[in-house]
């Protein structure tokens, strides 16, 4: 069930009416309400998948309890890598085991040895990356003492499976949505006021901005060998535009929904592209994977607190686990190391936390040099996409090299241009809306408020007539491959 489909529409307004005048009395039953939502609109992707999320559920709702009765560090720790090897090893069998297989087999061949190595032909339960790591966060946290083991079996099994974050995230912490779920819910017309804004905002960016971009990005990607370097360069300007149209705008309408239930989900984009540096843009891009890495791996492993080559260490650890986890290919992998490689002159001159304010706070405009500095993190970012949209490492290597030819000064030569510089057009003043809400928690949060009610509203049937016109595709969304 997509986010922008009709099915959706028709399911979030059942649910709403459900939970806050059928359910509105009991806190038991609304959970109850929620998980049931919850495992229905998984079993829309295909129910056969369910059984999976079910026994990874069950299996850490286990351990957590194993690990909080016991007084044996051995049985913690026995629990504890008992629930990271059993998840861990589910997302290795979906997601990885080809991976290895070719991989493995084409190493062989190299050296002169023909070998019969044997692939699976399973699909990839859709987020499991997602409801793996949800998993992973609680029981580490459990062992590690930071928070109580849930004894509730309904309220983890909704935090670990909460309809809007299931499939493409934000990955929640046990610390932070659990407590919301102890928490008798009332009503909140502001909070759901805002929710609709954002899940608007969120739409707006999917079906117009990325699903738009996204023609022209798949065009110029698949055709890159007749085309000119600059439109390639198009090209990656366009997919650069709609992976955050996409992705952002997802995260947008999970956070949103969730405001309508009155729970408050992690925030997943703080408005990426206006970053200063590559690290200040890893602050402000998919926020909930970056921190899980650094709280659960680059922490562990010493962070910056150790010497220089360990601290390189930690980095390219983290970056190429980061490549990794979005999917079983190496231009994942090249695509972490790339922004390791950015990373790292940040690391080593101690500038890594030089940005950590909005830029241009409390002003309309950036300085010269503010300018200067997001334009080439953006740059660099949009070059480091292109091994995240091919579809291999040759792939990746030619439409470079025909990008950086004589033929980027060229005019660009792919099919319905005058329509691309539109989209580019409507881009344009989506960056410019926000730009200026780039200080609140989406743009349309106190955008909207700051103008008299019939502008406010001219603005929304805008935003809805764009939506409508341009919402026939029921594009899927980037990140339910990962």
């Amino acid at each position: 069930m997509l986010f922008n489909s009709v099915q959706f529409a028709l399911f979030l307004p059942v649910v709403f009416v459900l939970y806050w005048f059928a359910a509105r009395k009991s806190l038991r039953q609304q959970n109850i309400l929620l998980l049931a939502a919850s495992y229905f609109f998984y079993a829309c992707w295909d129910w056969r998948f369910l059984f999976l999320l079910l026994f990874s559920t069950l299996l850490d709702y286990a351990a957590g309890l194993q690990i909080s009765a016991s007084q044996s560090n051995q049985t913690k720790k026995t629990w504890l890598w008992l629930s990271i090897g059993v998840n861990l090893g589910f997302l290795g069998i979906f997601k990885y085991y080809n991976f290895f297989a070719e991989s493995f087999s084409a190493a062989l061949y190299s050296i002169g040895i023909h070998a019969n190595v044997h692939t699976l032909s399973i699909i990839l339960p859709v987020g499991i990356s997602f409801y793996t790591f949800h998993g992973l966060s609680y029981i580490i946290d459990v062992y590690k003492g930071r928070i109580p083991a849930e004894g509730n079996f309904v309220q983890y099994a909704l935090f670990v499976c909460f309809f809007p974050l299931l499939v493409a995230g934000p990955i929640e912490r046990a610390t932070h949505l659990l407590p919301q779920l102890k928490e008798k819910r009332s009503f909140n017309l502001h909070k759901a006021k805002d929710g609709l804004r954002q899940i608007l905002w969120g739409l707006f960016k999917k079906v117009v901005i990325a699903d738009l971009c996204a023609e022209y990005a798949n065009t110029i990607f698949n055709h890159y060998g007749s085309l000119t370097g600059s439109s390639l360069f198009l090209g990656m300007l366009f997919f650069t535009i709609q992976i955050y149209g996409d992705f952002s705008g997802y995260s947008d309408i999970a956070l949103g929904t969730a405001r309508l239930f009155g729970i408050d989900l992690l925030r997943n984009f703080a408005y990426p592209y206006f970053s200063r540096d590559i690290a200040e843009f890893w602050r402000r891009w998919h926020i909930s994977l970056s921190s899980w890495f650094r709280d659960y791996v680059y922490i562990p492993l010493g962070g910056s607190r150790v010497g220089t080559l360990k601290k390189v260490r930690n980095i390219f650890i983290v970056f190429l686990l980061s490549g990794f986890w979005h999917g079983a290919k190496f231009t994942f992998i090249a695509w972490g190391l790339l922004h390791a490689l950015y990373f790292l002159p940040l690391l080593l001159t101690n500038r890594n936390r030089a940005n950590l304010a909005t830029v241009a706070h409390g002003r309309l405009f950036p300085t010269t040099k503010e300018a200067l500095h997001m334009g080439l993190t953006f740059m660099l970012v949009a070059f480091a996409w292109i091994f995240f949209r091919a579809e291999s490492m040759q792939h990746a290597w030619h439409f470079i090299s025909h990008m950086f030819s004589r033929s980027l000064f060229a005019a660009p030569n792919f099919i319905e241009k005058k329509f691309a510089f539109l989209v580019l057009a409507i881009a344009a003043v989506f960056f410019i809306i926000e730009w200026v809400g780039r200080e609140n928690h989406h743009a349309l949060a106190n955008l909207g408020e700051r103008f008299k009610r019939p502008l406010r509203w001219c603005l929304y049937y805008a935003l809805i007539a764009m939506i409508i016109i341009f919402g026939g595709k029921g594009e899927q969304f980037i990140y339910f491959q990962f």
